[in-house]
Protein backbone atom coordinates (compact mmCIF):
# COMPACT_ATOMS: atom_id res chain seq x y z
CA UNK A 1 0.00 0.00 0.00
CA UNK A 2 1.37 3.51 -0.91
CA UNK A 3 0.12 5.95 1.30
CA UNK A 4 -3.42 5.22 1.62
CA UNK A 5 -3.90 4.60 -1.85
CA UNK A 6 -4.34 0.38 -2.30
CA UNK A 7 -2.21 -1.52 -4.89
CA UNK A 8 -5.16 -1.77 -6.97
CA UNK A 9 -5.92 1.37 -7.46
CA UNK A 10 -2.22 1.60 -8.60
CA UNK A 11 -2.78 -0.87 -11.04
CA UNK A 12 -5.56 -0.20 -12.30
CA UNK A 13 -4.57 3.71 -13.14
CA UNK A 14 -1.12 1.78 -14.35
CA UNK A 15 -3.71 0.00 -17.02
CA UNK A 16 -5.51 2.81 -18.17
CA UNK A 17 -2.45 5.14 -18.68
CA UNK A 18 -1.48 2.29 -21.05
CA UNK A 19 -4.79 2.28 -22.80
CA UNK A 20 -4.84 6.33 -23.34
CA UNK A 21 -1.29 6.80 -23.68
CA UNK A 22 -0.91 6.62 -27.58
CA UNK A 23 -3.80 8.62 -28.12
CA UNK A 24 -2.90 11.83 -25.61
CA UNK A 25 -0.49 14.31 -26.24
CA UNK A 26 2.26 15.52 -24.00
CA UNK A 27 -0.03 18.26 -22.28
CA UNK A 28 -2.82 16.05 -22.63
CA UNK A 29 -1.11 13.09 -20.62
CA UNK A 30 0.13 15.79 -18.12
CA UNK A 31 -3.51 16.93 -17.84
CA UNK A 32 -4.63 13.32 -17.44
CA UNK A 33 -2.50 12.43 -14.62
CA UNK A 34 -3.43 15.91 -12.56
CA UNK A 35 -6.89 14.88 -12.77
CA UNK A 36 -6.62 11.40 -11.51
CA UNK A 37 -4.48 12.93 -8.39
CA UNK A 38 -7.19 15.50 -7.65
CA UNK A 39 -9.71 12.68 -7.80
CA UNK A 40 -7.55 10.35 -5.48
CA UNK A 41 -6.91 12.87 -2.56
CA UNK A 42 -4.29 12.05 -0.54
CA UNK A 43 -1.34 9.95 -1.95
CA UNK A 44 -2.90 10.36 -5.10
CA UNK A 45 0.26 12.21 -7.15
CA UNK A 46 2.02 9.34 -5.86
CA UNK A 47 -0.07 6.80 -7.06
CA UNK A 48 -0.27 8.34 -10.29
CA UNK A 49 3.47 9.04 -10.49
CA UNK A 50 3.98 5.01 -9.52
CA UNK A 51 1.36 3.75 -12.09
CA UNK A 52 2.42 6.25 -14.81
CA UNK A 53 6.33 6.45 -14.40
CA UNK A 54 5.45 10.86 -14.77
CA UNK A 55 7.83 12.64 -12.92
CA UNK A 56 5.89 14.03 -9.61
CA UNK A 57 6.88 17.84 -10.82
CA UNK A 58 4.59 16.49 -14.40
CA UNK A 59 1.82 15.87 -12.46
CA UNK A 60 1.67 18.81 -10.08
CA UNK A 61 2.29 21.30 -12.77
CA UNK A 62 -1.12 19.96 -14.40
CA UNK A 63 -2.61 20.15 -10.82
CA UNK A 64 -1.56 23.65 -10.86
CA UNK A 65 -2.75 24.32 -14.31
CA UNK A 66 -6.19 22.34 -13.29
CA UNK A 67 -6.87 24.77 -10.37
CA UNK A 68 -5.89 28.06 -12.48
CA UNK A 69 -8.09 30.57 -12.19
CA UNK A 70 -10.28 31.56 -15.69
CA UNK A 71 -11.82 35.01 -14.51
CA UNK A 72 -15.01 33.67 -14.24
CA UNK A 73 -14.94 32.19 -17.79
CA UNK A 74 -15.27 28.98 -19.08
CA UNK A 75 -11.83 27.61 -19.76
CA UNK A 76 -11.54 27.45 -23.84
CA UNK A 77 -12.42 24.33 -25.27
CA UNK A 78 -9.36 22.79 -27.46
CA UNK A 79 -10.06 21.68 -30.96
CA UNK A 80 -8.98 18.81 -33.21
CA UNK A 81 -10.80 19.97 -36.14
CA UNK A 82 -11.25 23.14 -37.67
CA UNK A 83 -14.68 25.45 -36.92
CA UNK A 84 -17.23 24.36 -39.17
CA UNK A 85 -16.15 20.45 -39.81
CA UNK A 86 -18.20 17.61 -39.13
CA UNK A 87 -21.48 16.94 -41.07
CA UNK A 88 -23.95 20.13 -41.41
CA UNK A 89 -27.00 19.92 -39.27
CA UNK A 90 -29.95 18.46 -41.02
CA UNK A 91 -31.54 22.30 -41.08
CA UNK A 92 -28.92 23.22 -42.90
CA UNK A 93 -28.69 20.40 -45.29
CA UNK A 94 -32.63 21.07 -45.64
CA UNK A 95 -34.26 24.46 -45.67
CA UNK A 96 -37.62 23.16 -46.20
CA UNK A 97 -37.56 20.88 -42.88
CA UNK A 98 -38.32 23.14 -40.14
CA UNK A 99 -41.56 24.88 -41.91
CA UNK A 100 -42.85 21.54 -42.68
CA UNK A 101 -42.45 20.17 -39.60
CA UNK A 102 -44.39 23.38 -37.97
CA UNK A 103 -47.46 23.09 -40.19
CA UNK A 104 -47.66 19.60 -39.31
CA UNK A 105 -47.75 19.93 -35.79
CA UNK A 106 -49.90 23.16 -36.01
CA UNK A 107 -51.79 22.89 -39.24
CA UNK A 108 -54.45 26.01 -38.28
CA UNK A 109 -51.57 28.28 -37.61
CA UNK A 110 -49.97 27.88 -40.70
CA UNK A 111 -53.32 28.30 -42.90
CA UNK A 112 -53.00 24.23 -43.83
CA UNK A 113 -56.56 22.46 -42.89
CA UNK A 114 -55.44 19.75 -45.34
CA UNK A 115 -52.30 18.48 -43.36
CA UNK A 116 -52.51 14.61 -43.65
CA UNK A 117 -51.84 14.15 -39.80
CA UNK A 118 -54.47 17.17 -38.82
CA UNK A 119 -56.88 14.33 -37.07
CA UNK A 120 -54.00 12.21 -35.87
CA UNK A 121 -51.55 11.86 -32.95
CA UNK A 122 -48.67 14.34 -33.15
CA UNK A 123 -46.00 11.80 -31.86
CA UNK A 124 -42.54 12.12 -32.81
CA UNK A 125 -42.55 8.87 -34.73
CA UNK A 126 -45.62 9.98 -36.64
CA UNK A 127 -44.00 13.15 -37.25
CA UNK A 128 -40.92 11.50 -38.66
CA UNK A 129 -42.95 8.84 -40.67
CA UNK A 130 -44.86 11.65 -42.22
CA UNK A 131 -42.08 13.74 -43.10
CA UNK A 132 -40.01 10.67 -43.98
CA UNK A 133 -42.82 10.41 -46.61
CA UNK A 134 -42.70 13.50 -48.17
CA UNK A 135 -38.81 13.06 -49.06
CA UNK A 136 -36.87 14.85 -46.14
CA UNK A 137 -34.63 11.91 -43.84
CA UNK A 138 -35.16 12.55 -40.42
CA UNK A 139 -35.35 10.41 -37.24
CA UNK A 140 -38.14 10.57 -34.74
CA UNK A 141 -35.38 11.78 -31.74
CA UNK A 142 -34.01 14.26 -34.50
CA UNK A 143 -37.81 15.24 -34.81
CA UNK A 144 -38.31 15.73 -30.97
CA UNK A 145 -34.77 18.10 -30.87
CA UNK A 146 -35.93 20.42 -33.68
CA UNK A 147 -39.45 20.57 -31.69
CA UNK A 148 -37.73 21.61 -28.63
CA UNK A 149 -35.77 24.26 -30.57
CA UNK A 150 -39.15 25.60 -32.28
CA UNK A 151 -40.46 25.97 -28.29
CA UNK A 152 -43.21 23.04 -28.62
CA UNK A 153 -43.45 20.56 -25.88
CA UNK A 154 -45.71 17.85 -24.62
CA UNK A 155 -48.75 19.68 -23.02
CA UNK A 156 -52.58 18.63 -21.72
CA UNK A 157 -55.44 20.69 -21.80
CA UNK A 158 -56.11 23.29 -19.58
CA UNK A 159 -59.69 24.26 -18.37
CA UNK A 160 -59.71 28.59 -18.45
CA UNK A 161 -62.36 29.01 -20.96
CA UNK A 162 -66.12 30.08 -18.95
CA UNK A 163 -67.82 30.82 -21.99
CA UNK A 164 -69.43 33.80 -22.71
CA UNK A 165 -69.03 36.79 -20.02
CA UNK A 166 -72.53 38.42 -19.11
CA UNK A 167 -72.16 41.72 -19.09
CA UNK A 168 -73.76 42.16 -15.04
CA UNK A 169 -70.98 39.23 -14.28
CA UNK A 170 -69.17 41.79 -11.88
CA UNK A 171 -71.87 43.69 -10.65
CA UNK A 172 -73.75 40.36 -9.57
CA UNK A 173 -70.24 39.57 -7.75
CA UNK A 174 -70.69 42.89 -6.03
CA UNK A 175 -74.33 42.33 -5.51
CA UNK A 176 -73.48 39.44 -3.59
CA UNK A 177 -70.62 40.08 -1.92
CA UNK A 178 -72.61 43.27 0.07
CA UNK A 179 -75.47 40.89 0.63
CA UNK A 180 -73.21 38.35 2.29
CA UNK A 181 -71.54 40.67 4.43
CA UNK A 182 -74.80 42.47 6.15
CA UNK A 183 -76.00 39.23 6.75
CA UNK A 184 -73.35 37.88 8.12
CA UNK A 185 -73.01 41.33 10.52
CA UNK A 186 -76.58 40.96 11.59
CA UNK A 187 -75.43 37.32 13.03
CA UNK A 188 -78.42 35.83 10.20
CA UNK A 189 -76.97 32.55 8.17
CA UNK A 190 -75.46 32.56 5.18
CA UNK A 191 -75.03 28.80 3.26
CA UNK A 192 -73.43 28.09 0.10
CA UNK A 193 -75.15 24.91 -2.02
CA UNK A 194 -74.39 22.73 -4.88
CA UNK A 195 -74.29 18.98 -5.75
CA UNK A 196 -71.31 17.25 -6.05
CA UNK A 197 -71.04 15.06 -9.14
CA UNK A 198 -72.49 11.78 -9.08
CA UNK A 199 -70.05 8.76 -7.53
CA UNK A 200 -69.96 5.52 -8.53
CA UNK A 201 -70.67 3.04 -5.29
CA UNK A 202 -68.47 -0.65 -5.35
CA UNK A 203 -65.02 -1.60 -5.66
CA UNK A 204 -64.23 0.76 -8.43
CA UNK A 205 -60.79 2.82 -9.12
CA UNK A 206 -60.79 6.31 -7.62
CA UNK A 207 -58.38 8.89 -8.60
CA UNK A 208 -55.60 9.98 -6.64
CA UNK A 209 -52.79 7.62 -4.30
CA UNK A 210 -52.25 7.12 -0.98
CA UNK A 211 -49.58 5.27 1.24
CA UNK A 212 -50.04 1.48 1.75
CA UNK A 213 -47.42 -0.96 1.66
CA UNK A 214 -45.50 -1.62 -1.70
CA UNK A 215 -46.66 -3.61 -3.91
CA UNK A 216 -50.24 -3.56 -2.20
CA UNK A 217 -52.73 -1.65 -4.13
CA UNK A 218 -56.48 -1.76 -3.52
CA UNK A 219 -57.40 -3.80 -6.35
CA UNK A 220 -60.08 -2.48 -8.28
CA UNK A 221 -62.71 -3.59 -11.13
CA UNK A 222 -61.22 -2.97 -14.47
CA UNK A 223 -64.28 -1.83 -16.37
CA UNK A 224 -66.32 1.20 -14.16
CA UNK A 225 -69.92 -0.54 -15.04
CA UNK A 226 -72.77 0.51 -12.97
CA UNK A 227 -73.39 -1.73 -9.96
CA UNK A 228 -77.36 -2.41 -10.37
CA UNK A 229 -77.64 -2.98 -6.34
CA UNK A 230 -75.35 -0.09 -5.37
CA UNK A 231 -75.93 2.14 -8.58
CA UNK A 232 -74.33 5.59 -7.94
CA UNK A 233 -74.77 8.67 -5.44
CA UNK A 234 -75.09 12.03 -5.59
CA UNK A 235 -73.63 13.86 -2.75
CA UNK A 236 -75.58 17.50 -2.13
CA UNK A 237 -74.20 20.09 0.32
CA UNK A 238 -74.73 22.82 2.45
CA UNK A 239 -71.61 24.98 3.78
CA UNK A 240 -72.04 27.58 6.60
CA UNK A 241 -69.55 30.55 5.39
CA UNK A 242 -69.59 32.14 8.78
CA UNK A 243 -69.26 29.04 11.25
CA UNK A 244 -66.99 26.61 8.28
CA UNK A 245 -69.16 23.77 9.07
CA UNK A 246 -70.73 21.66 6.38
CA UNK A 247 -73.68 19.40 5.71
CA UNK A 248 -73.76 16.49 2.62
CA UNK A 249 -76.77 14.41 1.91
CA UNK A 250 -75.56 11.45 0.51
CA UNK A 251 -78.83 10.46 -1.69
CA UNK A 252 -79.32 7.12 -3.72
CA UNK A 253 -81.94 8.90 -5.82
CA UNK A 254 -82.45 11.28 -8.29
CA UNK A 255 -80.98 14.87 -7.84
CA UNK A 256 -83.77 17.07 -8.31
CA UNK A 257 -85.48 20.37 -6.44
CA UNK A 258 -86.88 18.43 -3.88
CA UNK A 259 -83.85 16.49 -2.69
CA UNK A 260 -81.50 20.06 -2.64
CA UNK A 261 -83.90 21.70 -0.48
CA UNK A 262 -84.49 18.24 1.28
CA UNK A 263 -80.62 18.55 2.49
CA UNK A 264 -81.17 22.46 3.30
CA UNK A 265 -83.83 21.33 5.87
CA UNK A 266 -81.88 18.24 7.08
CA UNK A 267 -78.89 21.05 8.00
CA UNK A 268 -81.30 23.77 9.21
CA UNK A 269 -82.82 21.43 11.97
CA UNK A 270 -79.89 19.30 12.41
CA UNK A 271 -77.21 22.31 12.85
CA UNK A 272 -78.23 25.68 11.77
CA UNK A 273 -80.76 26.60 14.20
CA UNK A 274 -78.42 25.18 16.94
CA UNK A 275 -75.83 27.75 15.41
CA UNK A 276 -77.89 30.60 15.02
CA UNK A 277 -81.27 30.39 17.25
CA UNK A 278 -82.19 33.78 17.03
CA UNK A 279 -82.18 33.57 13.22
CA UNK A 280 -85.18 35.30 11.25
CA UNK A 281 -83.46 35.05 7.59
CA UNK A 282 -81.48 32.80 5.94
CA UNK A 283 -79.35 33.47 2.50
CA UNK A 284 -78.34 30.94 0.21
CA UNK A 285 -75.84 31.67 -3.19
CA UNK A 286 -75.75 28.88 -5.38
CA UNK A 287 -74.76 28.48 -8.77
CA UNK A 288 -77.32 28.90 -11.82
CA UNK A 289 -78.30 25.18 -12.95
CA UNK A 290 -78.65 22.02 -11.73
CA UNK A 291 -81.26 20.88 -9.35
CA UNK A 292 -80.94 24.57 -7.71
CA UNK A 293 -81.29 26.36 -11.16
CA UNK A 294 -82.17 30.19 -10.96
CA UNK A 295 -85.19 29.04 -13.88
CA UNK A 296 -86.33 26.01 -11.37
CA UNK A 297 -89.81 26.47 -10.67
CA UNK A 298 -89.93 23.35 -8.62
CA UNK A 299 -86.93 24.93 -6.62
CA UNK A 300 -88.89 27.84 -5.09
CA UNK A 301 -92.13 26.03 -4.54
CA UNK A 302 -89.97 23.56 -2.51
CA UNK A 303 -87.78 26.79 -0.93
CA UNK A 304 -91.79 28.38 0.02
CA UNK A 305 -92.42 24.73 2.04
CA UNK A 306 -89.03 25.68 3.63
CA UNK A 307 -89.88 28.86 4.39
CA UNK A 308 -93.69 28.17 6.13
CA UNK A 309 -92.12 25.35 7.77
CA UNK A 310 -89.34 27.20 9.47
CA UNK A 311 -90.59 30.85 9.66
CA UNK A 312 -87.66 31.94 7.75
CA UNK A 313 -87.19 34.50 5.02
CA UNK A 314 -85.10 33.02 2.12
CA UNK A 315 -83.10 35.02 0.37
CA UNK A 316 -81.56 33.63 -2.82
CA UNK A 317 -78.75 35.16 -5.01
CA UNK A 318 -77.49 32.95 -7.96
CA UNK A 319 -73.67 33.36 -9.12
CA UNK A 320 -73.76 34.27 -13.17
CA UNK A 321 -73.50 32.01 -16.41
CA UNK A 322 -70.38 30.70 -16.17
CA UNK A 323 -69.20 31.16 -13.08
CA UNK A 324 -70.11 27.93 -11.00
CA UNK A 325 -66.81 27.72 -9.26
CA UNK A 326 -66.66 30.89 -7.43
CA UNK A 327 -69.46 29.31 -5.25
CA UNK A 328 -67.53 29.15 -2.35
CA UNK A 329 -68.86 25.38 -1.15
CA UNK A 330 -66.45 24.33 -4.45
CA UNK A 331 -62.91 25.33 -2.73
CA UNK A 332 -64.04 25.38 0.75
CA UNK A 333 -65.98 22.40 1.35
CA UNK A 334 -66.04 20.00 -1.65
CA UNK A 335 -62.08 20.01 -2.94
CA UNK A 336 -61.37 18.78 0.64
CA UNK A 337 -63.52 16.03 0.43
CA UNK A 338 -62.07 14.55 -2.73
CA UNK A 339 -58.56 15.04 -1.32
CA UNK A 340 -59.81 12.73 1.76
CA UNK A 341 -61.18 10.42 0.04
CA UNK A 342 -58.40 9.76 -2.76
CA UNK A 343 -57.64 6.30 -3.81
CA UNK A 344 -59.69 4.91 -1.90
CA UNK A 345 -62.76 2.68 -3.36
CA UNK A 346 -65.63 3.81 -2.65
CA UNK A 347 -67.32 0.37 -2.07
CA UNK A 348 -70.53 1.31 -0.20
CA UNK A 349 -72.82 3.73 1.38
CA UNK A 350 -71.30 3.52 4.81
CA UNK A 351 -67.56 3.92 3.27
CA UNK A 352 -68.77 7.09 1.40
CA UNK A 353 -70.71 8.63 4.74
CA UNK A 354 -67.73 8.12 6.77
CA UNK A 355 -64.98 9.46 4.76
CA UNK A 356 -67.71 12.58 4.10
CA UNK A 357 -68.08 13.12 7.94
CA UNK A 358 -64.46 12.61 8.63
CA UNK A 359 -62.98 15.32 6.30
CA UNK A 360 -61.38 18.32 8.03
CA UNK A 361 -58.98 20.85 7.50
CA UNK A 362 -56.25 23.11 9.97
CA UNK A 363 -58.80 25.94 9.12
CA UNK A 364 -61.56 23.92 11.25
CA UNK A 365 -63.70 22.54 8.63
CA UNK A 366 -65.88 20.12 10.48
CA UNK A 367 -68.63 18.20 8.15
CA UNK A 368 -71.51 16.43 9.16
CA UNK A 369 -72.77 13.78 6.35
CA UNK A 370 -75.97 11.26 6.29
CA UNK A 371 -77.35 8.91 3.94
CA UNK A 372 -80.71 10.25 2.26
CA UNK A 373 -82.43 7.23 0.87
CA UNK A 374 -85.54 8.95 0.04
CA UNK A 375 -87.24 9.06 -3.36
CA UNK A 376 -86.88 12.18 -5.74
CA UNK A 377 -89.07 11.34 -9.14
CA UNK A 378 -87.96 13.65 -11.86
CA UNK A 379 -90.45 15.15 -14.24
CA UNK A 380 -92.67 17.04 -11.72
CA UNK A 381 -94.38 19.96 -13.15
CA UNK A 382 -95.29 23.47 -11.76
CA UNK A 383 -98.35 25.22 -12.49
CA UNK A 384 -98.43 29.15 -12.95
CA UNK A 385 -101.56 28.92 -10.72
CA UNK A 386 -98.96 27.38 -7.74
CA UNK A 387 -96.27 29.84 -8.83
CA UNK A 388 -99.09 32.68 -7.91
CA UNK A 389 -99.27 31.53 -4.27
CA UNK A 390 -95.81 31.61 -3.85
CA UNK A 391 -94.87 34.54 -1.32
CA UNK A 392 -91.88 35.82 -3.61
CA UNK A 393 -90.41 38.64 -3.42
CA UNK A 394 -88.10 39.82 -6.75
CA UNK A 395 -84.99 42.28 -6.37
CA UNK A 396 -84.78 45.25 -8.18
CA UNK A 397 -81.44 43.73 -9.29
CA UNK A 398 -81.97 40.82 -11.88
CA UNK A 399 -84.80 40.12 -10.04
CA UNK A 400 -86.20 37.82 -12.75
CA UNK A 401 -83.54 35.29 -12.57
CA UNK A 402 -80.63 35.36 -9.73
CA UNK A 403 -82.03 37.39 -6.96
CA UNK A 404 -85.26 36.75 -4.92
CA UNK A 405 -86.30 36.44 -1.33
CA UNK A 406 -89.16 33.94 -0.13
CA UNK A 407 -91.34 34.98 2.64
CA UNK A 408 -93.06 32.47 4.90
CA UNK A 409 -97.01 32.00 4.48
CA UNK A 410 -97.45 31.27 7.77
CA UNK A 411 -95.67 32.48 11.35
CA UNK A 412 -96.25 29.39 13.25
CA UNK A 413 -92.81 27.18 12.80
CA UNK A 414 -93.42 23.76 12.26
CA UNK A 415 -90.97 20.01 12.33
CA UNK A 416 -90.57 17.04 11.29
CA UNK A 417 -86.81 16.76 12.71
Amino acid sequence: MLGMIAATVVEGLRQKYQLLKSELDERGRRLWAASESLVLGHGGVKAVVEATGLAENTVRRGRRELRAPTGGRPAPVRRIRCPGGGRPPVTVADHALLPLLEGLVEPTTRGDPMSPLRWTCKSTRRLATELNRQGHRVSHTKVAQLLDQLGYSLQGTRKVQEGATHPDRNTQFEYINVHVKAFQQAGQPVVSVDAKKKELVGDFANKGREYRPKGQPPAVRVYDFVDKELGKVCPYGVYDMTSNQGWVSVGTDHDTAQFAVESLRRWWYQMGCKVYPQANRLLITADGGGSNASRNRLWKVELQRLADDTGLTISVCHFPPGTSKWNKIEHRMFCHITENWRGKPLTNHEVIVNLIGNTTTIAGLTIQAVLDQGTYPTGLKVSEQQMQTLNLHRADFHGQDWNYSIYPRQSEKTSTY
